[in-house]
């Protein structure tokens, strides 16, 4: 494939947000606008479509005019679940590419290069799969992503019963990338209602 090939995003909004009361995180109010809205905002110049992975009535992410893609192994399987659903959907909607950006939409402020650094580093290391990292931690979830990995995926999922994402991706080649923490933390994410207030103090600063 030819690097003009851009990624499919994903945005994985599957989770069940209990510490944030329950509810969609990402339709909570962040400077005025749903805090998904800041999201699309920094991955659809990075990508060449987005899909949002939610399970439930697709109806209420109506305004975002994106496609819905909820959840194809049943219970909640967690966020490789999320993955799966995203690179189903890509192998059938998008034949052309070969990448999957994933990113969960509790994090307001993602790199605006985050699928620029994450292919970079891939090709750079002959990884398969590439992730992000800040201040020491990985976050597996933010993600570049084979589309050929979803048979894989499935199986380990469906017929081993494999829930951990660490337990799938310790089989492939993982770069990592880390980001600078420059103020704030570019995955910052809004899980409790006091993250919320301080989302509001870092997009108003």
């Amino acid at each position: 494939m030819p690097r003009e090939s851009a990624s499919v995003g994903l945005l994985l909004a599957g989770g069940l947000a209990r510490r944030m009361g329950g509810g969609d995180k990402c339709l909570r109010l962040l400077g005025g606008k749903p805090i998904l809205a800041h999201i699309v905002d920094r991955l659809a110049p990075q990508t060449g479509r987005l899909v949002l992975n939610a399970n439930g009535d697709p109806a209420r992410f109506a305004e975002f005019g994106l496609p819905v893609v909820a959840d194809s192994v049943e219970g909640f399987a967690g966020p490789l679940a999320g993955i799966l659903a995203g690179l189903e959907w890509a192998r059938a909607q998008a034949p052309d590419c070969d990448l999957l950006l994933s990113a969960p939409t509790d994090a307001p402020f993602l790199p605006r290069d985050l699928d620029a650094r994450l292919r970079a580093a891939r090709a750079r290391e002959g990884a398969a799969i590439c992730m992000a990292a800040s201040g020491g931690q990985v976050h597996p979830v933010v993600g570049l992503w084979p589309i050929a990995l979803a048979e894989d995926l499935r199986r380990a999922l469906v017929e081993e019963g494999i829930r951990k994402v660490d337990a799938w991706t310790a089989r492939h080649k993982v770069a990592v990338v880390d980001f600078p923490i420059e103020g704030h933390d570019p995955f910052f994410n809004a899980n409790r209602p006091e993250d919320l207030a301080e989302a509001e103090r870092l997009l108003r600063g």
